[in-house]
């Protein structure tokens, strides 16, 4: 009588160069540890390694997003469930150490005991080519502030008559800056100049950069959702947010209530004893959160239907901060 082949759960700790696995059985055996080269060829051994103890159900995988992205791909191209672990918490680690095999053991139980049951995105679809161009906009804007400020500042410190000569608005000192014509750096007036010059036009090459991308990601954000850029109060950056946020396979948030505790608004219980209460979440994507509230407060400013009912909590006593959290899409 021939046995039923052994189902088996693996497990990996994934790094820049090297990703180490461990494999489980159904009762939580540790049959083995072994490291594979983060590449193509690490991908497809460690894949073989795994499914030659038995049938494989699933695998838990740290760092999807991140080290693990590539790893991701490749067992779900071939049909091998993967679930995101996060990393063993403190206590643990204090209790059994900290090393590589460890985690991958740890994250090869949290596949098999259910501790792990969050899908990780996909990285294959629009949603994928919004948040790489969002870092590429992003950066350019964090850039171009920075330059700002790093001309205000000159502007500050250089000489009355330079000071004097220039606009207040950042658009018109930029404009006139990039245009000066600067003598021997030598002179530390001209070299103000110069510098002025520089950071001027670097300024307004960043310029030409965001709006190239905006446009791109209106577009892309209008074709990947367009009732979403249909909503009051979301425009094209709260759209890329919630999108990446939520990722293009976004049946992993089972309903509402998963997606407020993704975006870090749904209140956590706090109670104790004769006392009920909810406290704030501090968890989730904070750059979602952060979008819901520009949502709310965008509403409250333009919207009549949200103006009405922020006017009915006001006259009932409620604070405007609590009008936004009743805003966003939380759950008790």
């Amino acid at each position: 009588m021939s046995k039923e082949p052994l189902c088996v759960f693996g497990g990996v700790d994934t790094h820049k160069d090297v990703h180490v696995a461990a494999v489980v059985d159904e009762r939580g055996k540790i049959l083995d540890t072994a490291s594979f080269d983060a590449n193509a060829k690490g991908y497809a051994a460690l894949t073989r390694w795994l499914e030659g103890f038995g049938t494989l159900v699933k695998v838990g995988v740290e760092g999807t997003g991140s080290y693990g992205a590539g790893l991701t791909r490749h067992l779900q191209a071939h049909g091998i469930e993967v679930v995101e672990v996060n990393r063993p918490n403190r206590q643990m680690r204090r209790q059994r150490g900290k090393s590589d095999p460890v985690d991958a053991e740890s994250a090869a139980r949290s596949a098999l005991n259910g501790e792990a049951t969050v899908v990780p995105k996909s990285h294959e679809d629009i949603v994928e080519s919004i948040r790489v161009l969002r870092v590429a906009y992003c950066s350019a804007r964090e850039t171009r502030t920075r330059l700002a400020l790093q001309i205000r500042d000159l502007i500050v410190t250089a000489p009355p008559t330079l000071r004097e000569s220039l606009p207040n608005k950042t658009a018109d000192r930029v404009a006139q800056c990039a245009k000066f014509r600067p003598g021997s750096a030598r002179d530390p007036h001209e070299a103000t100049r110069l510098a002025l010059k520089t950071l001027s036009r670097r300024y307004q090459d960043l310029s030409e950069e965001m709006i190239g991308l905006h446009e791109i990601l209106d577009a892309l954000t209008q074709e990947a959702n367009p009732a979403l850029r249909a909503a009051k109060g979301v425009g094209v950056d709260v759209a890329s947010i919630l999108l990446v946020a939520a990722g293009s396979n976004c049946h992993r948030l089972r309903n509402e209530s998963a997606f407020a505790a993704m975006c870090g608004v749904s209140p956590i219980q706090a109670s104790s004893g004769q006392t009920n209460r909810h406290r704030l979440n501090r968890s989730g994507n904070r750059q979602a959160n952060n979008a819901l509230w520009r949502i709310a407060t965008n509403r409250m400013m333009s919207d009549e239907e949200t103006r009405a009912y922020l006017a009915k909590r006001t006259a009932e006593g409620k604070t405007k901060r609590d009008v936004v959290r009743w805003l966003t899409p939380h759950r008790p």
